[in-house]
């Protein structure tokens, strides 16, 4: 009898030869070992590991499907009375050859807007269905989220390099209560945070990174930045069905 693939998976899961492929194993091993690196930028999310209140999913080239169901899992998570800054990490079956910034960014976005036509709840009324609104937030399953994109790709932003897979992070954004942009401890940690990630990549901070609620900036061009300082150009790329 075929084992049905877990859709949301705990730490241990993500070492479990019973329960993942061995592509996954080894790519979460990068992933641990890069961000429980004491000198690692997010120390968020680097308590989050160790703690082991992170969760995965991951999908292989062909197949997505379980992906919405994972997120929607995850989501089932902030129905606990004590909010734990919970965070869903990603993994997308590594390409056979390395491929560019260009190539993993559309694959990012493509993902997002397959989630989107996969959603069958109805975008959160507080949210602005328009990513050129300063108040966008892609959402799925009627929970708005910080999606982030990591790719192999990265050569100079180093914290955006978690290994040989594209990994998407999601980020509710109810975990950000408390440490918003415009809080005195939100703005003071994400100085600090900000001030380690330019020495780990040895680069000033990313033009198109502010703060949520920032009248002047595009909370989508955060998403997927590039490996350089140069602001993003364009549109966005995702639609609102």
């Amino acid at each position: 009898m075929e084992t049905k693939q877990l859709c949301l998976l705990t730490k241990e899961d993500m070492t479990n030869p019973d329960k993942v492929p061995a592509w996954v194993i080894e790519e979460y091993k990068t992933f641990h070992e890069t961000v429980t690196d004491k000198t690692f930028p997010c120390y968020f999310g680097m308590a989050a590991e160790k703690k082991g209140e992170l969760r995965y999913a991951y999908m292989t080239h062909d197949d997505w499907s379980n992906l919405p169901e994972a997120i929607k899992e995850f989501n089932k998570l902030f129905d606990a009375p004590k909010l734990i800054r919970h965070g869903l990490f990603v993994f997308v079956e590594p390409e056979k050859e390395e491929k560019d910034i260009p190539h993993y960014r559309q694959y990012f976005w493509d993902i997002l807007q397959y989630l989107h036509q996969e959603d069958d709840q109805p975008w959160p009324e507080q949210i602005p269905k328009d990513p050129d609104h300063h108040l966008f937030a892609f959402s799925f399953d009627n929970e708005p989220y910080f999606v982030f994109g990591n790719a192999p790709a990265y050569k100079q932003r180093k914290t955006r390099d978690l290994g040989n897979s594209l990994v998407l992070g999601f980020q509710p954004r109810r975990i950000f209560e408390g440490l918003e942009g415009t809080s005195p401890g939100g703005s003071m940690s994400r100085e600090k945070v900000r001030e380690r990630v330019e020495k780990w990549d040895n680069l000033p901070t990313h033009p198109n990174i502010s703060h949520y609620g920032d009248p002047e900036h595009r909370e989508w061009k955060q998403y997927f930045i590039g490996d350089d300082v140069e602001p993003i150009q364009g549109k966005c790329p995702f639609h609102h069905k």
